[in-house]
């Protein structure tokens, strides 16, 4: 049972904080600390019963995450990033189902989907070259989705654009060594991919807009709840919640640090109303915040679930709310941070990791406000939200 996840996750805790130095170090997760994430399965989560996944509802998924990020952000950002992909995979041709999982069911896969390369269609597939930045847990990785734009036979896209996900094995990409040299998530090791020429078979080529609308899932004869879920409603999920997971580790931290501290002017922030106060209105914050991404999660489930058709309003209305959802606990962590004193900037204080981490996690391309907010708005005004950046990653 996906619980059974949770529990080994808090089990493993003194592991996963003990890795995080190391990580850091490295620029990626230590060995240690993905053998523990490996042992939780919190990357099977949302994988097929069929390849020894849970199947898990992604209200289950999204608490892992949190969890797992609350201990050490970098991990639970790994859970959330890599975590999802299996269930993207579950609704990939069949043939390519096996290549990755029929062997070694714990294969993980990474990803970018920004679309750095151009994909040139050849017999039987396509040919890609291209460089993609931000393929966190890329070093624990066997497989990798990337996005790419079908092009030419000059490698030029084709306009109008025609994205696709391409899915290739470990040996048709080198991942670019100190590529990932950040202030913050240091140990999901996020670093830069590089294709040159290499063969993608059609069977290992998803077409971004029917991963979009569903039509992927269809096409398969996908009957499960979660692999009907949208695509735009599930891939940010593990990214936000690991947001909020951070900040909740801000939290933990900051109410640790503040428990025995004394201020500048000699009080004891226990009888310092003015932090007291912060420190109480942000913890109401973030946890409003938890609870916005799961209700969210719930609501459109719950409507998949009843066979009800998630439009475009809906669609928009859900990353909406996931995207606010992420911004609110950050802000609240800054509130603990800030009220913190000098100390907090200290590296061997945990508090400062949390929060270089939450403000990496709140640069993702999927919290950014502007145009799914105004997205938002104009489909609740009824108006028809034109093709192009407005209904990007909605």
């Amino acid at each position: 049972m996906a619980y059974e996840v949770l529990d080994r996750i808090i089990d493993s805790a003194d592991e996963l904080r003990a890795g995080a130095d190391e990580s850091e170090r490295l620029g990626r997760l230590s060995d240690g600390v993905a053998k523990q994430l490996r042992r939780s399965g919190i990357i099977r989560l949302l994988q097929r019963k069929k390849y020894d996944g849970y199947e898990a509802h992604p209200r289950e998924f999204a608490e892992t995450v949190m969890k797992a990020a609350s201990i050490y952000g970098s991990a639970g950002w790994i859970g959330g990033i890599v975590g999802v992909h299996p269930w993207q995979l579950a609704f990939a041709d069949p043939k390519v189902q096996d290549e990755v999982l029929g062997g070694d069911t714990d294969t993980w896969q990474a990803s970018p989907y920004m679309p750095g390369g151009v994909a040139i269609p050849v017999e039987g597939g396509f040919r890609l070259t291209g460089r993609w930045q931000f393929s966190s847990g890329t070093d624990h990785c066997d497989w990798i989705f990337l996005g790419a734009m079908v092009g030419d036979s000059e490698g030029k896209p084709l306009m109008p654009p025609t994205g696709l996900h391409v899915i290739l094995p470990r040996a048709d990409y080198e991942i670019v060594e100190d590529s990932w040299d950040v202030v913050g998530l240091r140990g999901t090791g996020s670093k830069d991919i590089v294709v040159t020429d290499s063969f993608i078979p059609e069977y290992r080529v998803m077409r971004s807009a029917e991963v979009i609308d569903g039509t992927a899932a269809k096409e398969y004869g996908v009957t499960e709840t979660l692999y009907k879920m949208p695509w735009s409603t599930m891939f940010p999920l593990g990214i936000t919640a690991a947001t909020i997971g951070i900040c909740e580790g801000v939290l933990a931290a900051g109410v640790d640090y503040q428990r025995e501290r004394v201020g500048a002017a000699g009080t004891k922030i226990k009888d310092d109303p003015y932090v007291l106060h912060s420190l109480g209105e942000a913890a109401a914050e973030i946890d409003a915040a938890r609870q916005q991404l799961l209700s969210n999660v719930d609501r459109i489930f719950d409507l998949v679930d009843a066979g009800k058709e998630i439009d475009f309003e809906t669609r928009a209305t859900a990353r909406r709310n996931q995207i606010r959802s992420a911004w609110r606990a950050v802000r609240a962590a800054d509130e603990i941070f800030d009220h913190s004193g000098g100390n907090a900037l200290r590296m061997d204080n945990p508090l400062q990791r949390f929060w270089r981490d939450a403000h990496a996690g709140i640069h993702h391309a999927i919290h950014v406000t502007s145009t799914t907010y105004h997205a938002a708005a104009l489909a609740s005004l009824g108006v028809e939200v034109p093709a192009g950046p407005l209904r990007v990653m909605i």
